[in-house]
C-alpha cells in the first residue's frame, strides 16, 4: 500500500508542474519518470537526452528505442562539456560540471519550447552518495519528483516491471567518463577506448562491466 501512496504521490506531482521537460538518459530511474510523466501529462512533457562523446553509442541507440516503443517525445541537446577545462581536468568535480552544461542547455530549451519546469531522475538512495551533479540541479532549480515522492531504486525498478517496462532491471550505467582515473584528463579519445573495450566486453557476453582507463592500462 506504501508503495502505491508513493506512486500516486509521483502522478499527483507530475500532475501538478503543468509542463516538463525531462533530463532523460535511457537509464531506469529516468527512463520511468519519462514514462510517467508523458503519461500524467501527454505532450506538455519532453524527454532530453545530452549527446556527448561520454554516451555510448549503445545507451543512445536504447534510450531512443525506449522512447519510440512508449510514444515520448524526446529531444536531443549536444552537449559540450569537453570544451570546457574545468572538466576536461577531472579534479573529482566532472560530474558537476556535466550537469551544470546539461541544466544550462536544459533551461534555455525550456524558455524557448514554454516549458514550466526541468526534471531529473534523482531518487532517494542517491542522497546518500557523492553525486556533485546534485548541486548542479539545485543550482538550476532542477526537480527532482522521484525522490519527492520518496522512492527508492528497487521501489522504482518495481514500479517500472509492473508497468510492463523492459528496462526494470536493467544495470545502472554511469558515464564513460567516470571510467577516467581522477587527475588524468579527459579527452575524446580516450572515451572512445573505453567504449571500444566495454563493447567488446558485450559481445563477450558481459552484461555489466567497467572498463577503467590508467593511461596505458586498462582495469576490467
Amino acid at each position: 500500500m506504501e508503495l502505491r501512496e508513493k506512486f500516486e504521490e509521483l502522478r499527483g506531482t507530475l500532475g501538478r508542474l503543468d509542463s516538463l521537460l525531462v533530463a532523460y538518459s535511457g537509464g531506469t530511474d529516468s527512463a520511468y519518470l519519462a514514462y510517467v510523466a508523458h503519461c500524467v501529462l501527454g505532450e506538455r512533457m519532453l524527454a532530453v537526452i545530452a549527446d556527448s562523446p561520454s554516451l555510448p553509442r549503445v545507451e543512445l541507440a536504447a534510450a531512443l528505442d525506449f522512447a519510440s516503443q512508449h510514444g515520448i517525445p524526446v529531444r536531443i541537446l549536444q552537449t559540450r562539456e569537453l570544451d570546457d577545462p574545468k572538466y576536461a581536468r577531472n579534479d573529482g568535480d566532472c560530474c558537476f560540471y556535466c550537469k551544470d552544461e546539461l541544466f544550462t542547455q536544459m533551461e534555455a530549451a525550456r524558455q524557448e519550447l514554454g516549458f514550466a519546469h526541468i526534471a531529473y531522475g534523482k531518487n532517494v538512495d542517491d542522497d546518500g552518495d557523492l553525486r556533485p551533479g546534485q548541486r548542479a540541479a539545485a543550482m538550476h532549480r532542477a526537480r527532482a519528483p522521484l525522490a519527492e515522492a520518496k522512492l527508492g531504486k528497487q521501489e522504482i525498478r518495481t514500479l517500472a516491471r509492473e508497468a510492463g517496462l523492459t528496462l526494470a532491471d536493467k544495470p545502472a550505467s554511469a558515464c564513460l567518463s567516470s571510467r577516467i582515473e581522477y587527475g588524468r584528463r579527459v579527452t575524446a579519445e580516450k572515451l572512445s577506448q573505453v567504449e571500444r573495450s566495454e563493447d567488446a566486453m558485450h559481445a563477450l557476453g558481459f552484461t555489466q562491466v567497467r572498463v577503467r582507463h590508467h593511461g596505458e592500462l586498462a582495469r576490467i
